[in-house]
């Protein structure tokens, strides 16, 4: 299991500079991402305080469904806490099949909304902000995927460059999309998608004015993404331009539309 140290603010070394690095596959910028032991080493950011500011309170308030935060090493990168399971996209997606593993996303995301309500941002925090949300009463993952998700021992969200003020129902729109997933893809597609969003919204325990502003927002969160790609693929941003040559802002857009043509069935099985 993974280590913590006492002082993350204050951890700069780490006296395993000749561990070895292991490199860490998926993700947009999986190069640069290395396991050395128990810690994880990522390219750091304006970010990174506030991120780091935001998981620590995580930590210090029981959620344990996120990595710890251990400060910055030698080479200028954030360090934190490995995570062993399994990451489930896209080749062990099986693993989200059954309602159990669905429902206990949304409660993992309903814990983590939950603790970061008592988050108070430090002074002057720079956020990584790169979709306005639709609101920002809280800060969020505002990734919350499977491609971002560890299973094992115990589930935990990671890659936390993103985490911003934003909503829970913001975070949960982009959860169901690749959770349940909400897809126009038929390869992806669950025999039942609408039961599978129920049993989504009801690990996370939403109440009946929640899942009715959660509908239209399935559309709006999944379309964002879409004008997102296509916005930084025109003025040749990385790495969205090389996702967006790849085929992902077609997959959103086309998304996007699947799920808009079927709100009300995603109503009614929310409601009803």
């Amino acid at each position: 299991m993974p280590t913590d140290r006492d002082d993350p603010a204050a951890s700069t070394a780490f006296g395993d500079d000749d561990a070895t690095e292991q490199p860490l596959t998926g993700g947009n910028v999986a190069a640069a991402v290395v396991r050395v032991g128990d810690t994880v080493r990522r390219p750091a950011g304006e970010w990174t305080p506030a991120v780091h500011a935001y998981l620590t309170h995580l930590h210090d308030v029981g959620f344990d469904g996120a990595p710890r935060p251990l400060g910055i090493d030698d080479a200028g990168r954030e360090v934190l806490t490995y995570v062993p399971g399994t990451v489930p996209w896209p080749d062990r997606f099986d693993l989200l099949r059954p309602d159990a593993a669905v429902r206990r996303v949304g409660r993992l995301l309903r814990d983590l909304h939950d603790a970061a309500a008592s988050f108070t941002p430090p002074p002057h925090a720079r956020w990584r902000r790169l979709i306005p949300p639709d609101g920002t009463d809280l800060v969020v993952h505002h990734d919350p995927a499977p491609w971002n998700l560890v299973v094992g021992d115990r589930w935990a969200f990671i890659d936390w460059d993103t985490a911003a003020p934003g909503t829970r129902l913001w975070d949960l729109a982009y959860a169901a999309k690749s959770v349940v997933p909400l897809t126009a893809d038929p390869a992806w597609q669950p025999a039942d998608p609408g039961r599978r969003l129920r049993v989504l919204a009801d690990g996370y325990g939403l109440d009946e004015r929640q899942r009715r502003a959660l509908v239209p927002l399935l559309t709006r969160r999944a379309r964002s993404m879409y004008e997102f790609l296509a916005a930084q693929a025109a003025v040749g941003a990385a790495p969205w331009t090389r996702l967006w040559h790849e085929g992902h802002g077609t997959v959103w857009r086309d998304d996007a539309a699947y799920i808009r043509a079927h709100q009300r069935r995603w109503a009614d099985a929310l409601l009803g």
